[in-house]
C-alpha cells in the first residue's frame, strides 16, 4: 500500500510492547508474595513448646517479616500497576546490547553445586577453598600459584569464625581432629 501524492509506502506503525513486558516489575511482585506467604505458613505452623515465656516467641519475627514481604508486595504491584517504572541504576557499567556470558553463569553453578557435595564428605574447609578458588577461576583470574592459597586461607579462616567464634558447627571432614 503507498501513498498516492508521493507514491512511497506509509511508515510502519511503532511497535507496542506487550503489556507484560510494560509492566514486568510484577514478578518480583509475585515473588514477594509467594516469599511472604512461606514465611507466614511456616510461622504458623511451628511447633512451639507451650512452657513458652513472654509474649515474644520464635513465632513473632518470623510473622512480621511475613507479613512485611506482603506489605511490599501489595504496594509494589500497586505502584506498577499506576505506571512506576524502576530506574537503571546510572552509574551501571554493563552494556545491554552484550549477550550473557553462560559459561561464567554456569561455571559458578557448577562451583557451588560441587561445594554443596562435597561439603559433608571432605568437611568445610577442603570444599571452601575449592569453593573460593573455582569462583574466582570462574570469574576470570588464573592466578595458579596465588589463588589456591588465598582460597585456603579464607576457607579456614571462615571455618575457625564460625565454628570457635560463633558457635556454629561447620563439618570438619578429614581434618575435624587437626583443626
Amino acid at each position: 500500500m503507498t501513498t498516492e501524492a508521493t507514491g512511497t509506502p506509509p511508515a510502519p506503525a511503532p511497535e507496542h510492547r506487550s503489556w507484560l513486558r510494560d509492566h514486568s516489575e510484577l514478578g518480583v511482585c509475585v515473588l514477594l508474595l509467594a516469599l511472604g506467604v512461606l514465611v507466614l505458613t511456616d510461622a504458623l505452623t511451628m511447633d512451639v513448646d507451650i512452657a513458652q515465656r513472654g509474649p515474644v516467641g520464635p513465632r513473632t519475627v518470623p510473622i512480621v517479616v511475613g507479613a512485611g514481604l506482603l506489605l511490599i508486595a501489595a504496594l509494589l504491584a500497586v505502584d506498577v500497576l499506576r505506571g512506576g517504572r524502576g530506574e537503571a541504576e546510572a552509574g551501571e557499567d554493563i552494556d545491554l546490547s552484550e549477550p550473557a556470558d553462560w559459561r561464567t553463569v554456569l561455571l559458578l553453578a557448577g562451583v557451588f553445586l560441587g561445594a554443596a557435595v562435597l561439603i559433608e564428605p571432605l568437611g568445610f574447609p577442603i570444599a571452601g577453598a575449592l569453593l573460593f578458588w573455582g569462583a574466582a577461576y570462574a570469574l576470570g583470574s588464573r592466578r595458579l600459584d596465588r589463588d589456591p592459597l588465598i582460597a585456603a586461607g579464607i576457607s579456614l579462616v571462615t571455618y575457625a569464625v564460625f565454628n570457635n567464634l560463633l558457635g556454629v558447627p561447620l563439618p570438619g571432614g578429614p581434618l575435624m581432629g587437626v583443626l
